[in-house]
């Protein structure tokens, strides 16, 4: 599932029983309400009752779209038209016409449950013919009439506890299905949704064996996990997250926390927001800030308009002044604060400038952090640079071993990388053996001194200390 709701600016309807065999039709997501409002319930009603019966049809479609209800079972729609299962959609249909211009103004407003991100699953009925746990369309109406407002209706049958997200951004929907397929070596947000979704599943289904630590590595216990899921539920165990187990992972995450039940467990902050460190602004200090200020300090060689900055880990004026100048660059509301979609904005821009850049391994310079940690089983240009970096530092150092240069981070490459962390003290324990960005300038930083000393003329000063 994506990392946060967003309004479709399409949606695609299957025009009866989800197994049937019924033509799909894809519509604007405002006609596509209009439509389920104007076929449900009466525009005579009190404007209150309207407005609460329309914000839940919104958060019902969005839970299904955000959730990937129906695409995680195979199917090439985001909802269907029964009222069995969905909302009363009749393709063509004439809309109301305050009914449209009610839609017009909360199409991007929905319900969540305080403290969960997903739009909520609204259930409701006509509370006429059929009862339900959730909405009663005909209560509506008395409640409007007894002077409650749209919120108070809600509250009345949600619950206390709910929000509504207003102004929500629209976009096109993309497929959460990662681009690659994930494995022993990959890193990254994908990588740590399926650790996450593995160890919530495994509650339920205790023969998976929990990942420790989640942390966005695909490692050996991460590809145990997987290659159990996969025997649980009758896939192919190669230990691999294709498309298939990709699904699957989902669509059974979100059974087990019932996010598709009025009950629901909900979905917090924390378990689709991966690399996101918080909202980071002046005065914040740590390891996410200095992070944002490497970035930017990149993108500004390419960016001249984004000043360059000191990666001390403090948010000062002059961090805040290059965010500022980022977001106007980039169509960002220019606060200064490193919300959420700044933060992705740099690390895309940033993870862009690097894959446009011909960056080429050669004596005495440094590749920058490739914006991944590097770990077991990745290969390339920046594991055979970064075994390049290690033998030349171990050459000065011969506490530490030299490994083979092959471009693939195998059990050599990790050892050394642990020997190297251990002996200048460096990095966490349960990070051993995998290169972080701290990491990653510790060991460049290090090589670049060294050469800088080991190619002066004999006898002749550096211009620094030797220690």
């Amino acid at each position: 599932m994506p990392e946060l709701p967003i309004i479709p600016e399409y949606i695609t309807v299957h025009l009866g029983t989800p197994r049937s065999d019924a033509d799909n039709v894809t519509v604007a997501f405002t006609d596509y309400i209009k439509n389920v409002a104007s076929s449900e319930i009466y525009p005579t009603w009190p404007e209150s009752a309207i407005r609460a019966n329309i914000y839940a049809q919104i958060s019902f479609a969005l839970n299904r779209i955000y959730l990937e209800y129906y695409r995680s079972r195979g199917y090439s729609f985001d909802i269907t038209n029964s009222t069995t299962v969905d909302q009363s959609f009749v393709y063509g249909r004439d809309v109301f016409e305050n009914i449209s211009q009610i839609v017009d103004e909360i199409f991007n407003d929905y319900v969540v449950r305080q403290g969960s991100v997903e739009p909520l699953f609204t259930e409701y009925c006509d509370g006429d013919r059929v009862s339900c746990d959730g909405l009663s369309q005909w209560g509506t109406v008395t409640l409007a009439e007894r002077g409650l407002t749209p919120y108070e209706i809600l509250q009345y049958y949600y619950g206390d506890d709910i929000d509504i997200v207003t102004n929500a951004p629209v976009a096109g929907i993309e497929a959460s299905l990662p681009l690659t397929i994930l494995r022993r070596g990959s890193t990254g947000d994908d990588v740590r949704q399926v650790q996450l979704r593995l160890n919530r599943i495994s509650n339920n289904f205790p023969a998976i064996p929990k990942i420790y630590p989640v942390n966005g590595i695909f490692d050996g216990s991460t590809e145990d996990a997987v290659r159990v899921f996969q025997e649980t539920f009758s896939l192919t165990p190669d230990g691999v997250v294709g498309k298939d187990t990709w699904y699957k992972i989902q669509l059974i995450y979100a059974s087990v926390k019932k996010l598709s039940e009025l009950d629901s467990e909900g979905l917090t902050q924390a378990e689709v927001s991966l690399q996101f460190p918080g909202a980071l602004s002046i005065g914040d200090t740590g390891p996410g800030v200095r992070q944002v200020q490497y970035f930017l300090d990149y993108i500004s060689r390419f960016e001249s308009v984004v000043p360059g900055v000191t990666q001390d880990g403090i948010f000062g004026e002059v961090t805040r002044d290059a965010v500022i100048a980022f977001q106007r660059q980039y169509g960002l509301d220019p606060d200064g604060i490193v919300g959420e979609r700044t933060y992705y904005k740099i690390y895309d821009v940033y993870r862009g400038m690097l894959a446009a850049s011909d960056l080429i391994l050669s004596p005495g310079t440094v590749l920058p952090f490739p914006g991944y940690v590097l770990t077991t089983g990745q290969e390339g240009l920046y594991v055979r640079a970064l075994q390049s970096y290690l033998n030349f530092i171990a050459e000065t150092y011969p506490e530490l071993p030299t490994i083979p240069e092959t471009g693939v981070f195998g059990e050599l490459t990790r050892e050394a990388v642990e020997d190297f962390q251990r002996f200048f003290g460096i990095s966490a324990p349960d990070r051993y053996g995998t290169v972080t960005l701290s990491d990653w300038e510790y060991i460049t930083d290090l090589y670049l001194e060294l050469y800088a000393s080991r190619m002066g003329a004999e006898g002749q000063f550096p211009g620094y200390n030797l220690g």
